[in-house]
């Protein structure tokens, strides 16, 4: 995935095939292609100007040419203690 401002990004064609997962506060969209199932693109919950996108649906992209980062999935935590403005919604877990 790469952050990308709003602004900035255009899907060419395949809308109409695109499915969206949205839940909780509806901040969050995550765009899937409902015939293969991929996941192209989301709309961030805590920077919701940006979406980051899927860099492997481009066309020819090349991972050779861009810096990456490791992110520790299994780590992550959806539950945050402090209220954030960006964040509304529940602060628990069920």
């Amino acid at each position: 995935m790469t952050k990308v401002h709003e602004s900035k990004l255009t899907v060419l064609g395949g809308v109409d095939l695109l499915s969206a997962y949205v839940w909780s506060t509806n901040r969050a969209k995550h765009f899937f292609c409902s015939r293969c199932g991929v996941y192209t693109f989301h709309r961030k919950r805590a920077a919701p100007e940006h979406f980051g996108v899927n860099v492997f649906c481009r066309e020819n992209f090349d991972v050779g040419t861009f810096r990456r980062r490791a992110t520790d999935g299994a780590g992550m935590s959806v539950i945050e203690a402090t209220e954030r403005p960006e964040w509304p919604g529940p602060r628990t877990s069920h």
